[in-house]
């Protein structure tokens, strides 16, 4: 049998695994729900979810990934193990997931690159291109979407292609000559980004106000739809549910402690969302532009608060870059989900497994989500676009069923297992170790239970 490859160190695990989790999710759809909810109450919520749910849920698959030294299906039945194989439906289900979120998350890669190439073009006036050197309206950013985005399928289709093709170079090295280098150079180039937005937006006049709407928390805005929201939103900010976790932690070694790259991950993936806040909220106040403009607000409305910045175009330019960065960090560790059930679960020789997962994504998902605001534009999937639908079905369904299904596997069926993997085989000691395993059992089931419930209200709305 084909040893295991592991991780060269912790750092690089957890760079990995902090590149996993940051993402849209992190860049794109955290500052626009603090927006739409209020400010500091959602930043406030977020902390305290990420936790005491968050980091536990992280070690649920932590520990079956490590458990079972295997892909995320197989994860679940490990070699020489009596559980019944119907655990492995939860392994289906996240890869089912996993394709879903891809369906939708590599055009919205492409969107990112369409707009980076049209600022390029804005910065050197060449016609065609996204001219912030001078302020714009809203009438103006809606249009440029509409037109370069909804309706110009064939670019962003050829955006996307060239995301795919971006993964593809490095997913065909390995999970550590490929991923594994790759962050030790994309996670510093981040951070990199990062510092220059949130430094060069906090000079502007009139940030303050953006600072104080993101940190100061409106307590009447704290509800029980707030909960879920923000409870729904760590699950997609720390790519739980759909293998990730399960896949990279089967690559980590015996004696690393989970608990330690668990509670790095959640605090790492927390800073970048809140800095990604420090980033957009004090240039939306300083154009005076309303925050609560939703999923637009990254396309349509922060294109007219750099416009009203000195040298708009490159710090736009910087930003939408970030924006790629952060989604191709994450979409090669989902990719590498599929992958590896090709290859060690179906026999696939590697370079097939690469090849097929991007290739059938590419078609069956990403075609089609790029289409739904053409072609396929009539097409309804429970009342939704495909594109919304892809969203839907992995978001609400896929990620929360097989979540629930491994905090049950956890918890009632590996139990004392659990915790022998959870402290490298009894060689680490303290009371967090059965904290965490009476949380998983009794509580954390009960908590994805809320939010499968809460998310499936939309269909019967």
């Amino acid at each position: 049998m084909e040893q295991r490859q592991t991780w060269s160190s912790r750092l690089t695990y957890i760079l990995t695994v902090a590149g996993a989790t940051i993402g849209f999710g992190a860049t794109w759809r955290f500052p626009y729900l603090v927006g739409q909810n209020g400010g500091g109450a959602y930043v406030l919520m977020f902390i305290l979810v990420m936790l005491f749910v968050g980091i536990p849920i992280i070690l649920v698959e932590n520990v079956i990934g490590r458990r079972g030294q295997a892909n995320s299906i197989d994860a679940f039945l490990p070699d020489g193990s009596k559980y019944s194989p119907l655990w492995k439906f939860f392994g289906y289900t996240g890869i089912l997931g996993a394709f879903g979120i891809l369906s939708y998350y590599m055009p919205l890669g492409g969107w990112v690159i369409t707009y980076i190439y049209h600022l390029i073009l804005g910065l050197f006036g060449i016609e065609g291109g996204l001219d912030l050197s001078s302020p714009v309206t809203k009438e103006l950013t809606s249009t440029f979407y509409h037109a370069n985005i909804e309706q110009a399928p064939l670019m962003i289709t050829i955006c996307t292609a060239v995301f795919v093709l971006i993964n593809w170079v490095i997913l065909r090295k390995g999970i550590i000559a490929g991923i594994e280098r790759s962050v030790k150079f994309l996670m510093p180039l981040l951070f990199l980004c990062l510092i220059v937005m949130v430094a060069r937006n906090l000079t502007l006049d009139g940030a303050w106000e953006g600072v104080r709407f993101y940190l100061m928390p409106d307590f009447s805005k704290l509800s029980g739809k707030l909960l879920l929201d923000v409870l729904g939103q760590v699950f997609f900010a720390l790519s739980l549910g759909f293998g990730v976790m399960i896949t990279l932690s089967s690559h980590l070694k015996k004696d690393e402690s989970m608990v330690k790259t668990a509670v790095i991950t959640g605090i790492i993936n927390t800073l970048i969302a809140i800095l990604a806040g420090f980033m957009i909220f004090p240039s939306l106040f300083s154009a005076g532009l309303s925050p609560d403009s939703g999923p637009s607000l990254v396309f349509k409305t922060l294109p007219i608060a750099f416009s009203h910045m000195a040298f708009g175009n490159f710090f736009a330019i910087v930003f939408f870059l970030l924006l790629v960065v952060a989604a191709l960090t994450t979409s090669i560790t989902i990719y590498q989900v599929i992958i590896s059930v090709l290859h060690e679960k179906f026999g696939f020789l590697y370079v097939n497994a690469i090849n097929t997962a991007l290739i059938f994504t590419f078609i069956f998902g990403n075609l089609p989500c790029i289409l739904s605001d053409g072609p396929l534009a009539d097409v309804r999937i429970l009342n939704r676009s495909v594109f919304d639908a892809y969203d839907f079905i992995s978001g609400n369904i896929c990620f929360v069923v097989t979540a629930l299904g491994a905090a049950v596997y956890v918890g009632w069926v590996m139990k004392n297992r659990a915790l022998d993997e959870i402290t490298n085989g009894g060689k680490l000691h303290g009371s967090v170790y059965n904290i965490w395993y009476q949380f998983v059992r009794f509580v954390i089931p009960v908590v994805i239970l809320a939010i499968f419930i809460y998310g499936l209200i939309p269909l019967f709305s």
